[in-house]
């Protein structure tokens, strides 16, 4: 069992920053999933990937709709992974999930093996 706890969401206006993070944690002493991913679901939207990495390295990916703007980074002693968020929009508005799954890594919601409970982003315009 996994458990993923975010935090760091938030309401802003446009133009502003926002840091989201996310923890796991498993009851088995060892963690393999070390793909991690953030996901978004937006009002009347379906779920979509915006950001992943690696806990263990390798390069980040992005959605194209947030390149340039958000920045993932990781922590693999703390299997923990960040999403730096700047220049957000109102469309950015969203519950963001924290994600995790065994490699391969894909930003593809219906891959991810564990969730968290989400957190608010709100952009104001």
């Amino acid at each position: 069992q996994v458990q993923l706890v975010e935090s760091g969401g938030g309401s802003v206006q446009a133009g502003g920053s926002l840091r989201l993070s996310c923890a796991a944690s498993s009851r088995y002493g060892y963690y393999t999933y070390t793909c991690m991913t953030w996901l978004r679901q937006a009002p009347g939207k379906e779920r979509e990937g915006v950001a992943g990495a690696r806990t263990t390295g390798g390069y980040p990916y992005y959605a194209d709709s947030v390149k340039g703007r958000f920045t993932i980074s990781r922590d693999a002693a703390k299997n923990a992974v960040y999403l730096q968020m700047d220049n957000l929009k109102p469309e950015d508005t969203a519950i963001y999930y924290c994600a995790a799954k065994s490699p391969p890594c894909t930003l593809v919601p219906g891959t991810q093996q564990y969730w968290g409970q989400g957190t608010q982003v709100t952009v104001s315009s």
